[in-house]
């Protein structure tokens, strides 16, 4: 099952099998307005088993420009320098004691084929494709093997850096990755569910720059599996649902004006990019 908003209306779309139902027609679920309060606690089970007793309808968002599925009140984690080749990218070892990590704001989000401003404050401003977990149940001090437990289901990520700006200092992280137009996570959540097993470890997840794979990776090549990095983000802090992880990039590449990047996560979703 996936769940995708609509670019204008914001209106929150069920898909199944190809076909899409808007949500405030699914009795029970008419006034919910935030991805979070869908998927909390699992309360998607019972949705689909209602859209599955509908008529097959197809008339859905329009995924090439759908808005960001993150609530505007949502939080979103990033793991850094999860994968040997970004490393290598900023020219600096991988972290032995956990991931990188960040937080960042939420105004920094675009939906689908929104334009990406690139800030007169950096010269280099890199693109970097990512998967994304999104938390389904509010949730403390997950453990690793548990991790599937609280994650309702997998995103793609675009992920903007003022690169410059780490290498010049590493804390400046959550500075360099908060201008606006820097993120976007979308344009659909593909439940957990579709991903038995350790199907996950094997999805490709590529940056691509003006149609040329610049880097690919799956989850396999992490250094930090996706249960580690579950169990670290809820150490200590509770995660509501509709949190987002983004779980590192596997190669980032520098963009200018005029150039289109994308974020294509094998069976999961393409987020699209013009740089303005």
């Amino acid at each position: 099952m996936k769940l995708a908003k609509s670019g204008n209306s914001q209106d929150i779309f069920v898909g199944i099998d190809g076909s899409w139902f808007p949500l405030r027609e699914i009795s029970g679920y008419e006034d919910l307005t935030r991805i979070g309060d869908v998927v909390a606690d699992r309360r998607f089970g019972d949705l689909e088993a209602q859209v599955r007793g509908q008529a097959a309808r197809s008339d859905g968002p329009d995924l090439s420009d759908a808005a960001t599925i993150v609530d505007g009140d949502a939080d979103v984690w990033g793991a850094g320098l999860n994968y040997r080749r970004h490393s290598d990218d900023l020219e600096t070892e991988q972290p032995g004691s956990g991931p990188g990590s960040y937080l960042r704001p939420t105004s920094c989000l675009i939906g689908n084929g929104g334009t990406i401003r690139l800030p007169k404050q950096s010269r280099r401003v890199t693109a970097e494709a990512e998967l994304g977990l999104v938390v389904g149940t509010r949730c403390k001090d997950v453990p690793r093997d548990a991790w599937r437990s609280v994650i309702a289901g997998v995103t793609a990520v675009l992920d903007m850096t003022a690169e410059d700006a780490i290498r010049q200092n590493p804390r400046y992280i959550p500075w360099a990755k908060g201008f606006d137009t820097f993120c976007s996570i979308g344009p659909a959540l593909v439940t957990l569910d579709e991903f038995p097993g350790d199907s996950l470890d094997g999805i490709r997840i590529s940056t691509v720059k003006n149609g040329e794979v610049i880097a690919a990776a799956t989850p396999r090549d992490m250094k930090y599996d996706l249960g580690y990095l579950v169990e670290y983000f809820t150490m200590g802090r509770t995660l509501a649902p509709g949190t987002v992880i983004c779980t590192g990039t596997p190669g980032a590449v520098p963009i200018s004006p005029g150039d289109t990047v994308r974020a294509t996560v094998e069976g999961v979703g393409t987020l699209t990019h013009p740089v303005g």
